[in-house]
């Protein structure tokens, strides 16, 4: 009697090890998938959750910009925005106030400076 469930039990055991293998396959990008991410597409995640980054993006429109950090202190937040390694725009977020100043550096100068909620 315990052989016969000691038996089923480790057939189980087996037949359940190799089927989780195909289940992992299935869930894995392939590489194709994995090529398609674009630069914006860890850095938004990255900088996604900041209060300034849906209304700067608002602003400069959604394309593939870089966002590079130049001060992060407890008054303010500045970056540097950069597309295809040209330097675009840079922001200023002030902590204190949420005042958010959007600025083209090669053109129009100031494009936002708001508060934002």
């Amino acid at each position: 009697m315990y052989k016969s469930i000691i038996a089923l039990v480790a057939s189980a055991a087996m037949l359940t090890a190799c089927n989780s293998d195909l289940a992992n396959e299935k869930e894995k990008p392939s590489e194709n998938e994995q090529q398609k991410e674009t630069k914006a597409g860890p850095e938004k995640n990255k900088w996604s959750s900041l209060p300034e980054y849906d209304e700067i993006i608002e602003q400069i429109g959604e394309k593939d910009y870089t966002l590079n950090k130049e001060t992060d202190n407890d008054d303010k937040r500045v970056f540097l925005i950069e597309l295809n390694g040209e330097k675009q725009y840079k922001t200023i977020f002030i902590k204190r106030t949420n005042r958010l100043k959007i600025i083209e550096i090669n053109g129009n100068g100031e494009v936002y400076d708001k508060i934002i909620q």
